[in-house]
């Protein structure tokens, strides 16, 4: 015989749950509607998956999102768009502000760019995968995952636009700085603008 109270414990745990998601899909819509992500998306796109030059925002790891906003906040962050654009507009950022857009943005639903150079993708791929052993550099799925699905702070490259991948590892090699330091600089210096233009084009096909 079915015990009448364990099926009331069940009909209120459903029911909670029922509410609990009833609250968040209502908290997440006021959120889309909120002045502060409508002035994200003015550049990165009404559904965050981003303008040239502003790269997707959609899916990319909160961890990720928060430090770069608020490095952006702190001016740790210091490529040309960055202090043209992302330093006045994190400008008055607090802790919260910074964890609820990453948050946010996080639980979008990324759409890969696929706008490189289909002729690259295998080179890049190989470059990703196993690296260069020879030139001392790791394999990028060591730190940026199996998909390039990133991992905690370790940002998502998978599917991002080839332009902004392929300036951002650039301007690593040129000496501007970001959140995450190490091993960035070491590794984009030891990378020709061929593999560079490969690892980007191969990124940019991933789902």
């Amino acid at each position: 015989m079915t015990n009448p109270l364990h099926l009331s414990r069940t009909r209120i745990m459903v029911v909670a749950l029922m509410s609990f998601a009833t609250f968040a899909a209502l908290t997440f819509a006021a959120h889309a509607e909120s002045g502060m992500v409508r002035n994200c998306t003015w550049c990165h796109g009404g559904s965050a998956q981003g303008y040239s030059p502003a790269p997707r925002l959609a899916g990319q790891r909160s961890s990720y999102i928060e430090q770069q906003l608020l490095s952006f906040a702190n001016h740790g962050r210091d490529p040309p768009f960055s202090r043209q654009y992302m330093w006045s507009a994190s400008a008055n950022l607090n802790y919260r502000t910074a964890h609820d857009l990453a948050v946010y943005f996080s639980n979008l639903l990324p759409q890969p760019a696929a706008d490189g150079n289909r002729a690259l993708v295998a080179r890049g791929k190989a470059i990703y995968q196993r690296g260069m052993p020879e030139q001392n550099v790791a394999a990028c799925v060591a730190c940026h995952g199996p998909a390039a699905e990133g991992v905690g702070a370790i940002p998502r490259l998978a599917g991002l636009d080839y332009t902004y991948l392929k300036r951002r590892l650039e301007q690593w090699a040129d000496g501007y700085h970001g959140a995450l330091v190490h091993p960035m600089p070491h590794i984009t210096t030891q990378l020709s603008r061929d593999q560079i233009e490969e690892l980007a084009s191969y990124l940019s096909f991933v789902k």
